[in-house]
């Protein structure tokens, strides 16, 4: 009987999915705050609620109140700058337009891809196109992958965040293939896996951490590593009709 190829494109997400984005930023932090100590002696290290968890948490309080109004991460993490400045006493805009370059120089001067990531996408270009769909700005051209990907979709371009299935669709037609034949990648299981699935795509679930699946969501295959992954789409990929 004829083997039939049934998909065609591999669409990954990025963050813990092909870099530990998470140690990244914490370092890119840590390293902007003694950036911030070396400009303004005044504020001093270990002052209470300057460290990089009240970093973040600013970040994620601007980006909840920012929402449905910004869509660009960058210009959402300068105004977490401008926020923690602000409760340090130092309402200096070019200072946060400084500290927010620093901060992306640094994460991406140190990118952290994961041991498994070029091995498994430089086998799966043999025989499949690849795409990259984020909801982050983590760009893959400054990651070390540079070429790897026929189509690349940020959402923060479209306005449209995953799990809403817009942002599939779009990325479906920039790759130019119907639903059926793109396969997601990715950590979430909500945002990467069943948002996938919702659309008409297959989803597989990068489970590093060895969690438990709840039973809501129902992954089309789960990989511990991407060193798994040829293998498991071969397998979705090909039927005997």
């Amino acid at each position: 009987m004829q083997r039939v190829r049934s998909i065609e494109a591999i669409f990954f997400d990025g963050d813990q999915t092909l870099w530990d984005f998470e140690t990244m930023m914490r370092r890119a932090l840590a390293a902007t705050l003694a950036e911030l100590h070396r400009l303004r002696p005044e504020v001093g290290r270990g002052q209470p609620g300057l460290d990089v968890d009240s970093l973040i948490a600013d970040r994620e309080e601007v980006a909840a109140e920012l929402r449905g109004r910004e869509t660009n991460l960058e210009r959402i993490r300068l105004a977490a700058f401008r926020r923690t400045l602000s409760r340090c006493g130092l309402d200096d805009d070019g200072l946060a337009d400084h500290l927010n370059t620093y901060y992306l120089e640094h994460r991406f001067s140190n990118v952290l891809l994961y041991p498994d990531t070029v091995a498994a996408l430089t086998s799966l270009r043999a025989d499949y196109r690849l795409g990259f769909l984020s909801n982050g700005n983590s760009y893959p051209d400054r990651c070390g992958l540079d070429g790897i990907f026929t189509a690349v979709v940020f959402a923060q371009d479209h306005g449209i965040s995953k799990p809403d299935r817009r942002i599939f669709d779009i990325a479906a037609a920039q790759i130019g293939l119907p639903p059926e034949r793109l396969v997601m990648v990715g950590d979430s299981l909500t945002k990467d896996v069943t948002a996938a699935q919702e659309a008409g795509w297959r989803g597989i679930w990068l489970n590093r951490t060895a969690a438990p699946c709840p039973d809501e969501h129902r992954p089309d295959a789960e990989i511990a590593t991407l060193e798994e992954l040829p293998a498991v789409v071969e397998s979705l990929a090909s039927r005997s009709v």
